[in-house]
């Protein structure tokens, strides 16, 4: 039985987010715009979610965890979107971001981005990425027409509605951290309680160094480097459009494995991002 811990966020003012995230972008990249936009709609192309909108009672959901899957995996460990939405008052809403796939329904691990409007007109477009030879060294895309997911999960959920949101564009990077690192540092240093930012963003072109997992480790993984050496990493041409989740400062708030631990803030609309 899942239970439900809710730590409510104020929301910063969007202008001071806009500023934290120049000052990190500008060590990392040559060229970036970081402003507030009305959120285009996302069903249409180049994004094609199934939610048009970012904004409406938002809230990140951590589900599950990482000690699902190490040092050894728990397959029972499997979860619903529409129950996760219930449980975070969202029902009929909207939920985007990372997971694994459900295991006993694919037959094999596979990573999973969520793409879903849940509830009984609830639309699916998720996405999986599986491994597809013994050896790790091809990976295949398709369409999971499914709600439920395992392991663990990295949800934005909302209803999908018109509003403000951040819209950055980052070119040329030149330093060492990945779009969302820097943006996540440049929270962490600018704004003393946590920020949570959830929403979509393009990779146009170029290539990105992406992990897949792998079906499930024969031994315990016990490391970072046995983690990094069970994973598959590849290079992923643009364009590509990501689901993503993350929070300025880790409060250790999952204390166990049967929680959903929801962020929710306290006034109008949560810190969202949509780039190009």
């Amino acid at each position: 039985m899942l239970s439900v811990t809710k730590h409510p966020l104020k929301k910063p003012d969007l202008s001071s987010v806009c500023r934290s995230f120049e000052k990190s972008l500008a060590n990392n990249y040559k060229e970036f715009k970081v402003e507030v936009v009305d959120c285009p709609d996302l069903t249409a192309a180049p994004w094609k979610l199934a939610l048009p909108g970012l904004c409406g009672e938002p809230a990140v959901a951590d589900v599950g965890g990482v000690p699902n899957l190490i040092p050894t995996v728990n397959v029972e460990k499997q979860y619903n979107l529409d129950t996760v939405a219930e449980l975070c008052e969202m029902s009929g809403g909207y939920v985007i971001g990372a997971s694994a796939v459900a295991s006993k329904l694919l037959g094999k691990n596979a990573e999973l981005v969520n793409n879903v409007k849940t509830g009984k007109d609830g639309v699916v477009k998720s996405m999986y990425t599986k491994i597809i030879d013994d050896k790790g060294n091809d990976y295949e895309c398709k369409e999971y027409p499914h709600n439920e997911f395992g392991l663990l999960g990295n949800l934005f959920l909302c209803r999908g509605l018109p509003g403000k949101v951040i819209h950055v564009t980052a070119k040329i990077r030149k330093g060492s951290l990945n779009f969302i690192n820097c943006m996540n540092k440049g929270l962490a240093e600018n704004f003393t309680d946590p920020v949570a930012v959830g929403g979509t963003f393009l990779l146009t072109n170029g290539k990105a160094k992406l992990h897949v997992m792998p079906g499930f480790s024969c031994s315990p993984l016990h490391s970072d480097d046995d983690v990094n050496n069970w994973l598959r990493f590849f290079e992923m041409s643009g364009p590509l459009t990501h689901t993503s989740v993350f929070v300025s400062k880790d409060r250790d708030w999952i204390s166990d494995l049967s929680t959903v631990t929801v962020l929710v803030t306290t006034e109008t609309e949560v810190i969202t991002i949509l780039t190009r």
